[in-house]
């Protein structure tokens, strides 16, 4: 009996995100129910034109797809993502068998290939590879940058962003939101908090905290869904709302 495998997550422990664009419904279809069943986020798409919007608005993790669609087609929207510097990884569906064209995909900046029929199993091996390589490689190169949702902080340049837009802090809010980061999904005391922000010797009341968070959540969660939450009676918590 094969083992069942690890479930994967992002780094900040929310759902793998795939993007699957086919246009074939059915199959697209399928998919979907197979990566939901994997505990993953999925997002499709029918049409190139859909992929490259989706890419924008979803920010998978992993794409699926198809060469032949209406409109753009698959090699299209790879050769857009790849030129805007985007690097998630794609893995192509087709139904074309022609080792040239399996060359041409790869070549264009794809980074796996399986052929029409395909077995599900074998599609779900191949990403989960392909999203391991790359989670691998995102934390070699930002260990200095905390994520959380589409919030980013910066531990060597102290620069907040969310949705790709710069939020100013002081260093009190910056070493807060920083802690909250480190810790996602976990609910942080008022105490905890205090210790760890403002140091045993701050000997000030927990109000203080209660404060700060506020001010934090008029800057972070101002334009956008919230990200800092209360647990009544416990505490506070930084996670994105499924």
């Amino acid at each position: 009996m094969s083992p069942v495998p690890t479930p994967m997550s992002r780094p900040d422990g929310t759902p793998i995100r795939a993007l699957v664009a086919d246009d074939e419904e059915y199959l697209a279809d399928l998919l979907r129910m197979t990566l939901r069943a994997e505990g993953w986020e999925v997002r499709v798409a029918a049409t190139g034109r859909q992929a490259l919007d989706a890419v924008r608005e979803f920010v998978p993790d992993i794409i699926v797809l198809d060469i032949m669609m209406p409109g753009i087609d698959g090699m299209e929207v790879l050769r857009r993502l790849r030129d805007a510097k985007d690097d998630t990884p794609v893995l192509f569906l087709t139904a074309k068998e022609d080792l040239d064209d399996r060359i041409a995909g790869i070549a264009e900046g794809g980074d796996d290939y399986v052929t029409k029929p395909f077995s599900l199993e074998e599609v779900v091996v191949r990403l989960r590879a392909l999203v391991r390589r790359h989670i691998k490689v995102l934390s070699a190169e930002d260990e200095h940058i905390l994520r959380v949702a589409d919030l980013e902080l910066n531990e060597d340049t102290y620069e907040v962003f969310r949705s790709g837009e710069r939020i100013t802090l002081t260093s009190t809010e910056f070493e807060l939101l920083r802690y909250l980061m480190k810790n996602p999904r976990h609910v942080l005391s008022k105490s905890q908090l205090l210790d760890e922000v403002w140091g045993y010797d701050f000997g000030g009341k927990s109000s203080i905290v209660e404060l700060y968070i506020s001010y934090l959540r008029k800057k972070i969660d101002s334009n956008g869904a919230p990200l800092i939450h209360t647990v009544r009676g416990v505490g506070y918590t930084i996670r994105e709302e499924a």
